[in-house]
């Protein structure tokens, strides 16, 4: 009798190691299974900054404290072409517009110093370089070889609000009248195009 119940208790024991050896738990932690990447949708939305060959020199020199840029090719529609001419009387030649953000980023924060385009005018090159008024693209500096000082400073502070008319509110100041036209007719139409295809849409 004592053999038989000795035996019993061992099959018992037996029993429950099998049970409970095959009830292992297995499924994977649910919080660690689940959790997304740090900063996915930020990594996902963000541009990536331009190479380095696509930032012309003489844009990094316009925006010294950049970092990184980023090069944007945008379309202006033929509505948005359409108006820009008909309010500068004067005719949109790329349909494609480039312009170059730089930013520059400390302690973790990116933030925003400019943005820089390349306008052709009278046989040479203007920079053109933006801040941020309002929600509107504002003209803070132009730069252009061979061109005074004088006639160049007057554009800093304008935007599309501003008539950036030769003989208005932009005079000549030591530049040949052909040459400050063009370039005057040039930012203009320059300063419309960024509007338009950056700037915050409000009414007059």
């Amino acid at each position: 009798m004592k053999t038989l119940i000795f035996v019993t208790v061992i099959t018992a024991s037996l029993l429950s190691l099998a049970c409970s050896g095959g009830s292992t738990n297995t499924s994977p932690n649910t919080a660690t299974a689940n959790k997304a990447p740090a900063n996915s949708t930020a990594a996902n939305n963000a541009a990536p900054p331009a190479k380095a060959d696509e930032v012309p020199a003489s844009v990094k020199a316009a925006l010294p404290g950049a970092q990184t840029f980023t090069a944007m090719h945008k379309e202006l529609t033929d509505a948005q072409i359409a108006s820009i001419e008909k309010d500068t009387g004067g005719k949109v030649t790329e349909k494609d517009h480039h312009s170059y953000p730089g930013f520059s980023t400390v302690n973790g924060t990116k933030t925003q110093l400019g943005s820089v385009t390349i306008v052709k005018a009278a046989g040479k090159e203007i920079i053109v370089v933006y801040e941020n008024k309002e929600g509107s693209p504002s003209i803070k500096e132009i730069k252009a070889e061979g061109v005074p000082a004088g006639f160049l400073n007057q554009f800093a502070g304008k935007g599309h609000d501003d008539d950036l008319l030769l003989g208005a509110d932009i005079k000549a100041n030591g530049a040949k009248d052909d040459v400050a036209k063009a370039i005057t007719d040039a930012v203009r139409i320059d300063v419309l195009s960024m509007q338009a295809l950056y700037g915050k849409a409000h009414s007059h």
